[in-house]
């Protein structure tokens, strides 16, 4: 089981990348940069590629509305290139609010479009000629449509991999589905061990049934905040506005993934209460509601022996990359101490 973490913004970017730079020499992995509606993730990509020598870096997520599916392998290349190898292309759907709200553009047939981006993201990887027709998009445009002068390309470049590794980010049951037939790695939010067979089962073997042997075991990445100590379990209180923000505010009634998540981990009267105090504006409410065990479940903060146990409980699973956002004085010398744990495990 390998170590990420995700870059935090809040200090500012060029002080967040020396944390990474600091925390590669400590033992880590990988460093997940997101975009959302905040600065773009490609940029702090490349300047991570920049600083870093080891790391893999990683889009977590690029949105698939915001850039065509041939720029999407391009900006992978490139960064690619810069890094000697080391980036993955993070993919996911993000929602309607921010996807029609901020970049005004229809958020349809994410499933779908998904699974066009990344046919089309490996022909541009391997240097063919891109041709692609598919319902959401046709490359090279057909007659008709535009000026007619389109036709087939190849990258210019030689990429420095044929093969990025691509990972997205899925919840429904058809799109994990999808996840584990197509892509290298699966990125799911709110991770709960014990209930990834109840709730994910079926849907991972389905799509593991369909995957070409030849792309190798799907790579899992889960986990969350971090904190080790006799007092480390009240820092999981720092996670609860986050789950109701998601329970309650990511989306409206009836198409919000989280929300639909965690009624699946038996939760239903719970996180339609939360949805419902949310959108009414009532956000300290909601947060009160959320599960004292599903909030301590998705965290790994406690003592150093409930801790080890909960990465064993990652790491038993399924989870091959434990993803952590590490709260101590010394977040460094944690993620060192996890990254002996993980070998443990």
């Amino acid at each position: 089981m390998r170590l990420s973490t995700q870059l935090n913004y809040a200090g500012g970017i060029r002080e967040a990348v020396e944390q990474v730079i600091a925390m590669e020499q400590g033992g880590l992995d990988m460093v997940w940069v997101a975009e959302a509606y905040s600065f773009d993730a490609v940029s702090t990509m490349g300047y991570l590629a920049a600083r870093t020598e080891r790391v893999e870096i990683a889009s977590g997520i690029l949105p698939i509305y915001t850039r065509t599916p041939t720029l999407l392998a391009m900006t992978a290349a490139g960064v690619d290139s810069l890094s000697d190898g080391r980036c993955v292309l993070g993919l996911g759907a993000s929602g309607p609010q921010v996807i029609e709200g901020f970049h005004g553009v229809p958020y349809d047939r994410p499933l779908g479009r998904t699974r066009e981006i990344i046919d089309i993201c490996r022909q541009v990887w391997r240097r063919e000629r891109v041709v692609h027709e598919g319902t959401s998009y046709t490359i090279p445009l057909p007659e008709g449509q535009g000026t007619g002068l389109g036709k087939p390309l190849k990258l210019i470049n030689h990429p420095v991999r044929s093969e990025i590794p691509i990972y997205v980010a899925s919840l429904g049951p058809k799109n994990v589905e999808m996840t584990a037939e197509l892509a290298d790695g699966w990125m799911p939010l709110f991770y709960l061990p014990e209930k990834v067979q109840d709730v994910w089962g079926a849907d991972l073997a389905a799509g593991q049934a369909k995957r070409a042997p030849e792309l190798g075991p799907l790579e899992v990445v889960a986990g969350s905040l971090l904190s080790v100590g006799e007092d480390a379990a009240s820092i999981r209180e720092f996670a609860r506005p986050v789950l109701a923000l998601y329970i309650g505010g990511m989306g409206a009634k009836g198409r919000n993934f989280y929300n639909d998540l965690v009624r699946r981990y038996g939760y239903e009267a719970e996180a339609e209460a939360i949805q419902d105090l949310y959108l009414d504006g009532k956000k300290d409410e909601a947060a009160r509601l959320v599960p004292d065990e599903l909030l301590e479940q998705t965290t790994l903060c406690g003592p150093e022996g409930y801790v080890r146990e909960r990465i064993a409980a990652f790491k038993e699973s399924g989870t091959t990359v434990l993803n952590v956002t590490p709260i101590s004085p010394d977040p460094v010398k944690l993620l060192e101490q996890v990254k002996g744990w993980i070998d443990d495990a």
